[in-house]
């Protein structure tokens, strides 16, 4: 798998807990996005791991072709 399935169209809108780390899906397949769940294993797309500088909402990537990962850059308005 070298491209990612789209798993939504439309950004995920994510509480981060401040100093926490994160695992973004970046194949789309995860049963827990927009985060990763191990559906990757044996594909080319790993998770990107992130660590949440603060406690904030944020929108996350669904698509996966966000040119800015792992956060939302409207990229789902153009597929």
């Amino acid at each position: 798998m070298t491209e990612p399935l789209i798993a939504q169209k439309s950004p995920y809108a994510v509480e981060l807990v401040a100093g926490k780390d994160y695992f973004w899906c970046r194949c789309g397949h995860c049963a827990r996005q927009p985060f990763c769940d191990g559906s990757h294993k044996g594909g080319e797309l790993t998770p990107l791991k992130f660590t949440a500088e603060k406690a904030e909402t944020v929108w996350l990537c669904g698509c996966k072709h966000t040119q800015s990962p792992p956060r939302c850059d409207g990229s789902h308005k153009r597929l």
